[in-house]
Order: C-alpha cells, then structure tokens, then sequence
C-alpha cells in the first residue's frame, strides 16, 4: 500500500503547473470560450484567513469543470494595489506604500500558490504599477474630454442612442446655436444654462472653460464631502461611523468641496435597464435598483412668502400638495443661509454644525427626529397658503433639489417630523386614518384637495396625479421630470497612494496632458501626509509641474503659468483601478491598447463573476458605469461586463472558550480552568477566548495553552475523562476572538486538497456559514480512502474489468456532479464522492477505468491529487486536459424491482420482478404465492391496487 503524502503530492504538482505552464490561456478560435473572474483583493499585511478563499475555490471549481468540459477558459488573478491602509502603514513608519504593497502581494501569492488555484498568473495586474494605471488614467482623459445626450447634435450623425459623445460636438454647436434648443437632445449637466452663441463666442478661454465643466463626463464640481482632518482626506460613508473614522477614530465632518467627479447620473436609465440582460440574483437587482433610485413626478417652483426668491422640490406625487403643513431644507442647502432669518440664525448654525458631524448614511438609518425651523414660510403653490420651512438631516442635498415638500398624512418620517415638532397632518385619502401613523395614498378617493385654482376631490388618486401634473405644466409652476436617486461619483481622494490624475491648471481651469505622455507616473515625496498649509501630500512633491513646450514634468520652481503649469495634488479613488481590471486581463501586456479589438471580441466579458455582497452597489455600478463609457467610445465590444455573479457567503469564526475558576485561581496564587462540564459547580466563572488554531475538536492542547500566552505558563486545568474540553460560540472571525484560522496552517496538517473540499462541504456558496474544524478530519479522511481505493487498482496484479454495481455508482456519481457544478452546488457534490467512494471500496472495484473516471470527477475539487492518480494510471499530459466524463443513463435503468406486498394497507412481504413486468402479471404471480394464501385464508379478495415499481396492496373483504 502507497502512503498518501499529500505534501509531497502537493508540492510536486504545483512546481509541475508552473514548469509545464498549465494554466497559461490564449486565444483560441477553435474552442469556445469562458471568462471566469474573482473580485481580485487589496493585499493586506495579515494575508489571507480561511475565509477569503472560499469564493476563489467556488470559481476554480468551476473554471476547472469548464475546461475539463472542452472550454477555453480565462481565470486571472491581481491586485488592487492602492488604498489608505498601506498609506497610514507609510505615515506612521515612513517607509513607502509600495514596499508594504510589494511584501504583503508576496504574501498573498504564497498562499494562494499553496492552495493550488488554477489561475494564468502572467496576466496579474497590479492597481498601482504604471504599466497599469496608464489605461485608468487614459480613460478618465476620454471621459474629461466626452459629454451625455439622449441624441446627437450633429444632424450628420446616424446614431440616435443615448451615449457619450466628443465635447468638440458640443462647443461646435455653442459656437452656432448657444443654448437654444439644447433641450430637445437630453444633454446631461450639473445645471441648466442659458446663453447665446454671440454671447459663447464673446467669451475668454477660462469662461468657456468653466461652462464647458458643467457637460463633461469628468468635471470639477462642488460637493459635500466626509472629511477627516487627521487622515488629511476624503472618506467614502462605509469608512465613518458615528461621525469618525474607522481607521484611527479621528472626527469626520461634512465640509463642501471642489472635488473630480464622474458623472455616473448621466447612464442611471442604462444601468436600470441593463439588470434585464445579467443573470444575476432577484436580490442583488433590486438593491441595485434602489440604489439607481428611479421615480417619476414633477419639479414644482415654490416662492417664498414676502420675498422675490423661490425654490424647487421634487416630488412624484405632486397630487397630495393640497396636503403639505411643511417644508423641508437639506442643512448643506445654500438657502438655508439666506432664508433662516435674524432671531432664528444661532439655533440653526448650532445644528447644521451638529449634522456635520454626521454620514449620510448615519442620517438615512437613524430614525431619531431632528430639525429647526428656519423663521420664513413658502407659499403653496395650489392654495397660497403660508407653509413654516424648517430644516432637518433627513433631507440630503444630493437626492432631487435638497428641499422637500412635507405631507404628514401620507409618509412615514414627515409623520414622525410633525408629531415630534407638533405639526398639522391633513389627510388627502378618504377614510384615511392617520391617529397612529401615515396612510399609504397610493390608492383611494381623494378629498380635503380643493382651491380657487383646482379641485381633486371625487378623483381617483391616479387620476389626481395625472391632472395635477397637467396643471403644473400647464400654468407654468415646474415639469414633468424623472428623477434618480443615483448620484455622480465622488473622484477625488487626498492621499498619495493612488492614481495621479494626467492634469494641469492654466489659470485656475484643469487641462489634460497629452495621451502620449501617458503614463503621468507618482513621484517620489519625504513624506506622505498632508502638507502643514493642508495640501494633499503630493503638494511635497518638488518635481510636479507640466512643462506644455517639452510635454514633461519639470521642477516645481519653473511654473511661470505661461508654459508651465502646476499639476493636480489629489488622487483618484481605489475605485478607479478596480472599474475596468476584467478587459485589461484579457490583453495585459498591450502597450498600444487598454484592450486590444480582437481580443476583446474573443473574450468579449465575464462569463462567472464572483465575490462579496459587500460589493452589490459601489463597485458594481462604478464598474458598470465605467464599461458603459469604454463600450460608448468603442473600446468594450460589450455594454455589460458580468452576466453571471455569485456572491459568496462569509465564513464565520467558530470561538473556543476556556473557563477560569475565580475562586480557586485567587486561592492558589495561578490560573485555573475547569473543563466545560465542570464549570456548573464553580461559583465564579470567567469565560476567555482561546486561540482556536490550539484546540482540535474543542480538545484544548494544554500544553500549547501554557506556551501560547506568558501569563498561562503555570497554568492548572480540571479536566473531564482525562480531556479539557472547550466551550465554543459562532462569531466574526477576528483577531480579538483569536478564532482566526490560517489557511497555511490547514494546508500544513491536512493538505490543500482537504481545505478545498471542506470549505465547499461547509455549506451552499452563497450562504454563510461558521468555519468549524471538528468537521476537517472527515473530508481528509475521505481522500485517504480515495488514494487508498485508487491504489489498491493501480497496484493490483489482476485488475478486473466493472461489474454492473461499478458502473452504477460511477454514473450516480457522473450524473449528480455535473448536474451540482453549474448549480454550485458543491457541497452535494462532495457527499455524493464520498457515497460512491464507499460504495466502490465495498464492491472492491479495481477496474482502471472506472478509477481513471473518478479522478478527473474530482479533479475540479482536489486537484493535486487528481493528478497524482492520473499519472500513476499511466496516463500523459495533465489530467486538467482529460474530458469530462459523459453520463449514460443505462447503467441507472434496474432491470428488476424489488415491491411490497401489503394486505389491507399492511406490508407483509416483497417479491422482486422484471422492471418492465405488466401489472398482469404482477397481480397473477402474487395471487399464486404460497405467502399470499396465508393471508387470504377464508377472505375475499375485494381488489388489488399496483402503485409501480413500489407496493401491491391487496384489499381483503
């Protein structure tokens, strides 16, 4: 018998796929594709915990499958090299972010060797490498350089489809038209303009700059913003919680600043209506949908009472203005300055200072009320009757136009407003109670809905909305708009580690450099925090200036603005690398391209898309969004770039607990811990957590618990049976629970082939669930019985052809594994290898086909093993260029069965017969049987009633 070395095994066959490049991918026209992606990782310095691989093992699973099936399959492997924590690493220790970044990638790349991942490593990307970010840098150049509309403005154009188009289109037709007529081609912008072309034609170089800003795609604009002093940058909302930041605790403000954007809110009605075309969850569509936010109403213009201004607000239910008692002003909104009045200002600066503090995403989740009123009124538009403006976080500057018209009866947090501040709530619904709470007006007749200028009573509540929508329209009070929650994407970042952006600054307005100059690479600096004037860190930069005579950066000292020009100190998001990397895998050594048009026809996009819910709208929409732009412009020969998305399930800590008796430790002068079932006759009891990598089947190894930790070294422990058994508990894997488990250390003991099949055998992909390593031993004990299965045919002098059971459970197995693999269902496949492991050892099968078949089954699951037998089989070449077994149904067709025989509903025997026996024949061989005569004996037989294939019941009189 041949010993099972798994790390022996496990080492040869790695150094073998490298050797032999295995998993290196062209293009091949002879075979059909299949693009096969995971949501690639930020190397970290602790590197990979068990969790982080289960969805790469999910899609090498199937990447594997794939190709055994005769694909041609693409399943790369990079970094999203840059972000804030290698940035804080440099801060605090001052060696650079990329030596970090270089020592934690060769970390990862260890691990993920080891774990045996079928990935073409020479096409990794690296976020932060030049050769790289030279394609993000040059799409955000076409972006800057490329306006939205629904039509094209020159008439010469034939292409009719909303997309993005070249900003010389657009300055064309200012310099003819001006604004006029604009409207009618849906040009997305920042605020509607209204100018003359004489007027366009009239202005310097740096006016038509700034009005030209209001069109890009890319565009400087004003926003608000969490800033964080401390970090010296911007942070996006799941990087602040209770107004400070994650990394560090520092105080995290709401500040407006000029800030890169993308102008994402331009494709909101695409990526809604690009859900339809992706195989994605019901459920990962609909957060999307929320996310994009779509609704439609009308823009309705309110005046203020006693003055000349006014303002809009948004809403989709424009009927139920009969019932507004207030209003409402976002705290970052610019009126709230000019319309809160004298005896009200104190009271209201102290509370927008106070919302400052605050994310946007703290002020949509809390439901605690708050506000002030502002000391002006508006006046309704419908009734011209004053309504108090007060001001409050739960309207956001960002959504519609940062004021709301309030109607109580009718939604839930303008309820909760005006029962907290004692408010008016006017029902508009008949028979609506609103006593308790708001009434959902979606449905019903409306009343109370009635002035001088129109009436809606008597109506239905649809036929309310259409009238009033004519009637605003019509009298000139707003229009008819579809609004989107979805709003454009914050670009800029004040970090260094990041993409700098390829622009300079000529009196004031951003310019790019030329695309041949790409890359604009990131300097070198002495420190990497904010400069003491409040600069971004590239503002230490000595040499990062824009010489536009040689094209070149050129020391700081030469900027004389004429010819020499600043370049920008902010850089782009961690966002930006992310948003494209799946075309760049495809062609990663093109210097010309960011894909080349072949190749990208070849691969077209992501076939299988894997990774975490964490992901479900800021990545996704960005990566959308970003692809929706490159497939504009001609670059992506697809609009959507993952048709299919997994989103697998987190893996859970389990914690294990020791038990501190109190009492006995403060008598004897040294820890003591009592065994989990010992613990109810201690009074004092204290639980600690325990390194879960020193206990193995909640069996604490005691003596690595002495060496573990310097204050346990005299340790004493009352054990049960001669054991200490631990307690356990389900939480986060987390440092601070010591239940993080390192996958090396379960390829050490176990194997990688035994971590890959029990992360699959944990539980469904998609679901989480808790890492428990009491069950670990099960699936390694399962290989051992398939190499010492696989084994006794290899080495067995006379082996002996299939039996008939051989074959049966073989093609079970066929049958239930390529059914479970497209379905992900992994961990059925797993217990239907073990089923026919069993089976087959108890047929004592040694037929080499059948051996040869099973292990290019489980090649997908374990495949340093799957090798291993492969080769020793006699076979050549890798077993990941074997074909996928083919099921055959006959070795499932019974040719007998085995029925019941029940009297009165009362099973009393079986008797087997042919699988294709007539019920005939069923029925007259068992009336002669001498067994059924005992128990007819003196009875009647009323009738006999033949469920197929299962039971004859025969009814007694």
């Amino acid at each position: 018998m041949t010993e099972y070395d798994f790390r022996a095994i496990e080492k040869k066959w790695q150094a073998r796929w490298v050797e032999q490049k295995t998993y290196r991918v062209t293009e091949d026209k002879d075979k059909k594709k299949l693009y096969v992606l995971n949501m690639f990782p930020y190397p970290s310095g602790a590197g990979l915990h068990v969790g982080h691989p289960l969805g790469y093992i999910a899609s090498d699973i199937y990447a594997r499958f794939k190709r055994l099936e005769g694909f041609n399959v693409l399943n790369p492997m990079g970094y999203d090299a840059y972000g804030l924590p290698a940035e804080q690493y440099a801060i605090q220790t001052g060696q650079h972010p990329a030596i970090t970044t270089e020592n934690n990638i060769k970390r990862y790349r260890e691990q993920l060797d080891k774990i045996g991942f079928c990935f073409d490593w020479e096409r990794e990307v690296r976020t932060c490498e030049p050769g790289y970010y030279k394609w993000t840098q040059w799409a955000f150049v076409k972006m800057f350089g490329s306006f939205y509309s629904n039509r094209p403005l020159d008439e010469n154009d034939s292409d009719h489809t909303p997309k993005a188009r070249d900003m010389g289109t657009l300055e064309e037709y200012f310099r003819k038209h001006g604004t006029d007529g604009l409207e009618k081609y849906g040009v997305a912008c920042s605020e509607e303009q209204e100018f003359t072309a004489d007027e366009w034609n009239a202005w310097d170089e740096k006016r038509q700059q700034e009005v030209l800003m209001n069109y890009r795609i890319a565009y400087l604009g004003e926003t608000m913003v969490n800033w964080c002093s401390e970090l010296g940058t911007v942070l996006a909302n799941d990087e602040v919680v209770d107004g400070v930041s994650v990394r560090g605790g520092y105080p995290v403000v709401q500040k407006k600043m000029r800030q890169w954007c993308l102008r994402v809110s331009a494709y909101a009605q695409r990526l809604l209506d690009g859900l339809d075309t992706v195989d994605w969850t019901e459920a990962l569509k609909e957060t999307q949908k929320n996310w994009i936010g779509r609704s439609e109403g009308a823009e309705v213009e309110f005046r203020v009472k006693d003055s000349d201004r006014s303002f809009t607000i948004f809403t989709t239910r424009a009927d139920t203005m009969f019932g507004v008692t207030f209003m409402v002003l976002a705290p970052e909104s610019e009126l709230v300055n000019v319309l809160t009045t004298d005896n009200r200002r104190k009271e209201v600066e102290e509370y927008v200072a106070y919302v400052k503090k605050r994310t946007e995403r703290d002020r949509i989740s809390d439901k605690k009320v708050t506000g002030v009123f502002s000391g002006s009124y508006a006046v309704n538009p419908l009734t011209d009757e004053p309504v108090p403006i007060w001001i409050s976080e739960y309207v956001l500057a960002g959504y519609g136009t940062g004021a709301i018209m309030a109607v109580p009866a009718h939604d839930s947090r303008d309820y909760a407003f005006a029962r907290h501040f004692g408010l008016p709530i006017l029902p508009l619904i008949e028979g609506a109670d609103v006593s308790e709470e708001s009434f959902d007006a979606k449905e019903g007749i409306v009343c109370n809905s009635s002035s001088e200028k129109l009436s809606l009573n008597g109506l239905t509540v649809k036929e309310a909305v259409e009238k009033t929508k004519q009637y605003v329209t019509e009298h000139d009070m707003g229009r008819v708009k579809v609004n989107f929650r979805l709003r454009d994407a914050i670009f800029s970042r004040q970090r260094y580690w990041g993409e700098p952006f390829p622009a300079y600054y000529k009196d004031g307005m951003p310019y790019m450099i030329p695309e041949k100059c790409l890359p604009l690479e990131l300097p070198e600096i002495d420190q990497y925090k904010p400069t003491d004037d409040g600069q971004p860190p590239l503002g230490r930069a000595k040499r990062w200036a824009w010489d536009t005579k040689s094209d070149s950066i050129v020391d700081n000292t030469m900027i004389d603005n004429t010819t020499v020009f600043p370049l920008e100190l902010n850089t782009m998001p961690g966002f930006a690398g992310s948003s494209a990397y799946y075309l760049r895998y495809m062609d990663p050594s093109n210097n010309n391209e960011l894909v080349g048009r072949k190749v990208n026809e070849y691969w077209q996009n992501v076939d299988l898309y894997v990774g975490g819910t964490e992901h479900a709208t800021g990545h996704l929409i960005y990566s959308r969004f970003w692809n929706k732009f490159l497939f504009d412009i001609g670059v992506s020969c697809k609009e959507e770039p993952y048709d299919k998305l997994i989103n697998q399930g987190m893996i859970q800590g389990r914690s294990n607990f020791v038990y501190r008796d109190n009492t006995a430790t403060a008598e004897k002068g040294h820890p003591v811990f009592v065994s989990l079932n010992l613990k109810k006759d201690c009074k004092d009891v204290t639980p600690i957590h325990v390194d879960v990598n020193i206990v193995s089947n909640d069996i604490l190894d005691t003596g690595a618990f002495k060496a573990w930790r310097p204050e346990y070294a005299d340790a004493e422990f009352v054990l049960e049976d001669g054991k200490y058994v631990c307690g356990w508990a389900i939480e986060k894997m987390s440092k601070s629970m010591y239940n993080v488990v390192n996958p090396d250390m379960i390829v050490d003991k176990y194997g990688a082939d035994t971590l890959r099949l029990y992360e699959m055998f944990l539980g469904p992909v998609e679901q989480s669930k808790p890492w428990d390593t009491n069950g670990i031993d099960g699936c390694h004990r399962f290989l051992k019985k398939f190499w010492n299965l696989a084994d006794n045919v290899i080495t067995a002098t006379e082996p002996s052809a299939a039996t008939k059971e051989s074959m049966k459970s073989l093609h079970k197995l066929i049958k239930k594994v390529s059914q479970d693999i497209p379905l992900f269902s992994y961990n059925t496949s797993i217990s239907a290898f073990m089923i026919c492991v069993n089976e087959l050892s108890q047929q004592k099968c040694t037929d080499r086909e059948v051996i040869k078949s099973l292990a290019v089954l489980i090649a997908p699951f374990a495949p340093h093993i799957a090798e291993e037998i492969w080769e020793r089989l006699g076979q050549q070449g890798s077993i990941c260029d074997a074909a996928w077994p083919a099921f055959d149904e006959k070795y499932l067709t019974e040719s007998s069965v085995t029925m019941g025989i029940a009297f009165n509903g009362k099973r009393r025997f079986e008797m087997q017969f042919a699988a294709d026996a007539g019920n005939d024949f069923i029925e007259e061989t068992v009336r002669n049987d001498e067994r059924t005569a005992k128990y007819t004996d003196g009875k009647k037989i009323v009738k006999v009633i033949i469920v197929p294939k299962r039971m004859v019941n025969i009814v007694l009189g």
